[in-house]
């Protein structure tokens, strides 16, 4: 016989399993639906232009660009389920399904360009300071992260938080995160050799901008500062 406490319990489970499900196939829509419009660039009345090489700005912004932007995603998906403040539930919905949706597209134009979703060497925005685009000292270039990504320990800090406080550190973190990946849509946004890649990485700008501006607002009507770039 199941007592009272147990079938109490039991609803909650399949509650929030069936919400785990609902999130996930969610995610991988939003994702399938990048992947296809990415597809596009083959169909007639597309961009036919012949596949990006290897060191070409194309295939390393969208590789970078798509790792860049992952982590964006993961940062308001948290912020999404934690905060109570409507303004940042909207923020933090519109930046996941954004660039979850541009990452899809990302991710196909690699697949069918042949190219890896990830620079095989590790190395980061390689592609600003290579010497077959005439342009040095804007990127990296190396294993290390790329500008504006949070560390473990700042995600892990994010977890931690709640109310006004929570609200407050991921904004520092989501503005943090947009200005350090603008120069690289910037760049992309004239370089590159795809008209499509060029496309996206304009409107990235122009709407990272934008939010950047919001949460700079945002958070200066809670009383704080951003952090240091």
């Amino acid at each position: 016989m199941v007592d009272a406490e147990q079938e109490e319990v039991a609803p909650t489970r399949g509650v929030t399993a069936t919400r785990a499900v609902v999130v996930t196939v969610a995610v991988l829509a939003v994702l399938l639906l990048g992947a296809a419009i990415g597809l596009l660039i083959k169909l007639p009345g597309a961009d036919h232009s012949a596949t990006p090489p290897r060191d070409s700005v194309d295939v390393g912004f969208t590789q970078d660009m798509s790792a860049h932007h992952l982590q964006g995603v993961q940062m308001a998906n948290i912020a999404r389920d934690r905060t109570a403040d409507p303004a940042i539930q909207q923020l933090a919905f519109d930046i996941s399904s954004t660039q979850l949706e541009q990452v899809g597209r990302m991710k196909g134009w690699l697949f069918l360009w042949g190219y890896p979703e990830q620079s095989p060497d590790g190395r980061h925005m390689w592609w600003m300071t290579s010497s077959t685009h005439g342009h040095s000292g804007a990127g990296s270039a190396d294993s290390g992260a790329m500008p504006g990504m949070a560390t473990p320990q700042e995600i892990a800090k994010l977890r931690t938080l709640s109310g006004v406080e929570f609200d407050v550190y991921f904004l520092q973190l989501m503005l943090r995160h947009h200005q350090g990946g603008a120069p690289m849509a910037d760049y992309a946004a004239t370089h590159a050799g795809q008209g499509v890649v060029r496309t996206l990485a304009d409107n990235m700008l122009k709407s990272q901008t934008g939010e950047s501006t919001y949460m700079q607002q945002l958070i200066t009507e809670r009383g704080a500062a951003p952090l240091p770039s």
